[in-house]
């Protein structure tokens, strides 16, 4: 959301769509050909270990990389067999590459391409970049949501602007405490466990925006009952796999054995929770009230803005 956003400073609803669109196309190409990248990635680390097939390089003769990454424990040998040589095979009982980590394969694949120093500082300030970026803009967008809202808008309509000021700041303190937590403890490799954040997105935020957008008829009780019931069942099945809140030892019905629905892994459960988000939000909306006149006007209003027409000349 925060990428599409940036193709909507356009002058028609018709062009922000297409934008939009065509930003989707490009997302899309990005997400596909990741897993194509890094098992390049990995295939590039392979072949400066094993220069040709049953060949090994000694433990002595390793590349600087390799005593780079070691050094921050994210890469460890073993030599098993003790002939100071270097095997990496998928037998686990023969790989001496006790640990690859896999969060090092962005940074360390510059360094295995013997790229100069100054593309390996720009990809590490590309990264950085984006990781605050990304997090301030949720940092701000949680403060929002809550103080705003959640307690100003629900729980408290009357509070005052310090006061509402005041929540935001805990809020935002509340977030950085339980990402730094999930910092130091995370539930999966970054790959993972960004699957796993947008799986929850899907399971609860997803289905409400898109019928509250295309449904003039899906109303408050269906929206929440809907994020409700998805989130609860995508967390319920995350949480039997990884433990309550990630902690191990807090797991549950280990005896249904992993992945016992459909095959699906927990990172990807977001999609199943997204369709019982649907289904119970379209089953809620229709045995409660409808939305007031008013909010279904401005849904129209969402998709065709009053007055929304080709740029003129100022």
């Amino acid at each position: 959301p925060h990428v599409i956003m940036r193709f909507f400073t356009v002058p028609r609803v018709r062009d922000a769509r297409a934008s939009a669109g065509w930003a989707l196309v490009f997302i899309a190409l990005l997400y596909t050909v990741a897993p194509a990248v890094g098992a390049m990635a990995r295939m590039n680390l392979m072949d400066t270990i094993q220069p040709a097939p049953g060949e090994s390089i000694s433990y002595a003769e390793r590349p600087q990389w390799f005593k780079n990454w070691e050094k921050t424990g994210l890469l460890k040998y073993e030599d098993k067999n003790g002939d100071g040589k270097i095997q990496y095979v998928a037998d686990k009982a023969q790989n001496e590459m006790v640990k690859v980590d896999r969060d090092i394969m962005v940074l360390a694949n510059p360094e295995i391409a013997k790229l100069p120093d100054w593309v390996v500082a720009l990809v590490v300030a590309g990264g950085l970049a984006a990781a605050l970026s990304t997090a301030a803009g949720l940092l701000l967008a949680i403060a929002s949501s809550i103080s705003h809202d959640l307690l100003k808008g629900v729980f408290a309509p009357n509070i005052s602007e310090k006061s509402e000021l005041v929540a935001s700041r805990i809020a935002m303190a509340g977030a950085i405490a339980a990402a730094g937590y999930l910092g130091l403890h995370p539930p999966d490799f970054a790959a993972g466990t960004v699957a796993l954040a947008f799986g929850l997105a899907a399971s609860s935020i997803f289905p409400a925006l898109m019928m509250g957008i295309f449904s003039k008829k899906m109303n408050k009780q269906g929206a929440m009952a809907g994020m409700l019931v998805g989130i609860g069942i995508t967390l319920f099945y995350v949480f039997q796999h990884k433990g309550i809140f990630f902690i191990a030892d807090w797991k549950y019905l280990q005896s249904w054995g992993s992945n016992w629905f459909l095959g699906i892994e927990p990172n990807a459960f977001g999609a199943i929770g997204a369709v019982f988000n649907f289904v119970t939000a379209f089953i809620v909306s229709k045995v409660t009230a409808p939305p007031p006149e008013h909010i279904q006007h401005m849904v129209e209003d969402i998709r065709v803005p009053a007055g929304a027409g080709a740029a003129t000349g100022h």
